[in-house]
C-alpha cells in the first residue's frame, strides 16, 4: 500500500531554503530566520488541525523539514475556525493577531502551491469554515445538507 503512487503529487519540488525563501518574499519578512519562524509557527500549529489522509498527503508535498513540523504535534480533538486558529497562534506564539494572520497567509500560500489544487480542496472540505482565506482562496459558502 505504501508503495503506490499517490494522487495528487508535487507540482513543484523545494527544498526547505527554496521554501523559506518563498515565504520570505510572500510575507516581505526581513531576515530568513524571521520566515523559517514564521513557518515552523504556522506548521506546528496546522499540524494540530489537519488530520487523516490529508494530513500525510500534505506532509508528503512538503519539504522534509517542512513535513517534520506539520506532523510532530498530535491533532487537537477540538477544531479551530479560520479566525480561531489565527487567535490561538497569535496566543502560543505571544504576537498579535494581525501578525499571526500575516504569517499564515505567507506559509500556507506557499503549502498551497505545493500541495497543488486537488488537495487544497480536500484540505479545505475538511476543515471548519475559514481556512481558504488563510490559503489566499475564496471563500465559499458550503451546501447545507438537505432537510
Amino acid at each position: 500500500m505504501y508503495d503506490q503512487p499517490r494522487p495528487n503529487p508535487p507540482l513543484t519540488a523545494m527544498t526547505f531554503d527554496q521554501m523559506l525563501e518563498r515565504v520570505r518574499y510572500e510575507g516581505a519578512y526581513p531576515t530568513r530566520e524571521r520566515a523559517e519562524e514564521a513557518v515552523r509557527n504556522v506548521l506546528a500549529a496546522f499540524g494540530r488541525q489537519v488530520t487523516g489522509d490529508e494530513r500525510v498527503d500534505l506532509a508528503q508535498s512538503l519539504p522534509v523539514e517542512a513535513a517534520l513540523t506539520l506532523t510532530s504535534q498530535t491533532p487537537d480533538t477540538e477544531r479551530l475556525t479560520g479566525w480561531s486558529f489565527v487567535k490561538d497562534l497569535a496566543a502560543r506564539t505571544g504576537g498579535t493577531p494581525a501578525t499571526a494572520r500575516w504569517d499564515t497567509g505567507a506559509v500556507l500560500a506557499v503549502a498551497a502551491h505545493l500541495a497543488g489544487p486537488d488537495l487544497l480542496a480536500r484540505i479545505l472540505h475538511r476543515l471548519p469554515d475559514g481556512y481558504a482565506l488563510l490559503f489566499g482562496q475564496a471563500e465559499l459558502r458550503r451546501r447545507q445538507p438537505a432537510a
